[in-house]
């Protein structure tokens, strides 16, 4: 039971990234300056996704507290610099996004559209943190609590975050190729595709520094699923570049979405059975079965679960279907 509720942690969180990265990615887009599409129009496009999409982080925060409580407690000690920086850019960027468009001056939006930038740099920046500092392993001590905060300053932490930043930008633009006027396609494309070499290279130097890394090496329980990982995110990188220069938006927007899935997934199957990884003393680790709550509440939240998982597929789904063309009304090319 604790293996399925941990499919389940990961699977939330991974459709988190997937659904939220493109928010990130677009909001960094605001950053950008130059002609058309405007800041207006960019979120436009974002706008009928925005808030559902948030509701996966909140699902998988739910999970964790319930099924996961030691696990929760760790994460939030050990972690809360990267965790409060996540946190604050998800509030950042929402508050950003719907604050936007109430100044009637320019100046104000532009402000609040820097606020929007912040944030998706905090959030991407933290929640890839967060994944590092899972895989390189943590300090506990003999009681199995997490010590200090230093583990989340590593280079090999750093370059993640950075990566996984990287990942979101690339991810931003090509879903802005499915959304925004044909019109605005090809130099959509052009951006995303100028994107790729920037984030296969944050992911090149995060490879080398967790292969550089002793404390990755002996966590990782699995090295081949270690070093899949890696290898799917420039495989993915390279089908989104190849898919953009053919005008395929939908399979660029696919290969991106996958190289966003993989992360949380593959870091846990590294790292099973265990989730907390001790770098002072491997008998201190925390395990799956350890971290999780006592089998009579997990059977409770499942059937709590079992009505929430097909309600938020079929929000989800909904949602793009009922949204699925560009905001001019015209539908885009997806294969």
């Amino acid at each position: 039971m604790e293996l399925a509720w941990y499919a389940l942690l990961g699977l939330f969180f991974a459709t988190y990234l997937v659904l939220g990265g493109y928010d990130y990615g677009v909001g960094l887009l605001l950053a950008r300056r130059g002609p058309a599409p405007g800041n207006r129009a960019t979120l436009t496009a974002l706008g009928p996704f925005f808030l559902g999409n948030e509701v996966w982080l909140v699902a998988a925060v739910g999970i964790l507290f319930g099924a996961f409580p030691r696990l929760e407690g760790e994460l939030l000690s050990g972690f809360y610099p990267a965790v409060l920086a996540a946190l604050a850019g998800v509030v950042l960027v929402t508050a950003g996004v719907q604050l936007r468009s109430r100044p009637a001056s320019a100046a104000a939006r532009a402000r609040w559209d820097r606020v929007v930038v912040v944030g998706c740099v905090l959030a991407a920046l933290g929640w890839g943190a967060v994944l590092a500092g899972l895989l390189q392993g943590v300090p506990l001590s003999a009681d199995g609590h997490v010590v200090g905060v230093g583990h989340v300053a590593t280079p090999f932490v750093a370059a993640a975050g950075l990566a996984l930043l990287a990942l979101v930008a690339v991810h931003g633009a090509t879903f802005l190729t499915l959304r925004l006027p044909a019109a605005e396609a090809p130099a959509l494309a052009r951006l995303a595709s100028g994107l790729v070499p920037a984030a296969l290279v944050a992911v090149g130097a995060a490879t080398v520094l967790g292969v550089l890394s002793d404390r990755v090496r002996a966590a990782v329980a699995r090295p081949a699923v270690a070093v899949l990982l890696p290898l799917a995110l420039v495989a993915a990188l390279l089908a989104a570049r190849a898919a953009l220069g053919r005008g395929r938006a939908g399979v660029a927007f696919a290969a991106t979405a996958t190289a966003l899935a993989l992360p949380a997934p593959l870091i846990g199957a590294a790292l099973w059975p265990r989730i907390l990884v001790s770098t002072t003393d491997p008998a201190a680790s925390l395990t799956v079965a350890e971290a999780a709550a006592g089998r009579p509440t997990l059977a409770l939240l499942g059937w709590l679960a079992l009505p929430l998982l097909p309600a938020l597929l079929g929000f989800q789904a909904m949602c793009w279907w009922v949204f699925r063309g560009r905001i001019d009304g015209r539908a885009p090319v997806y294969w």
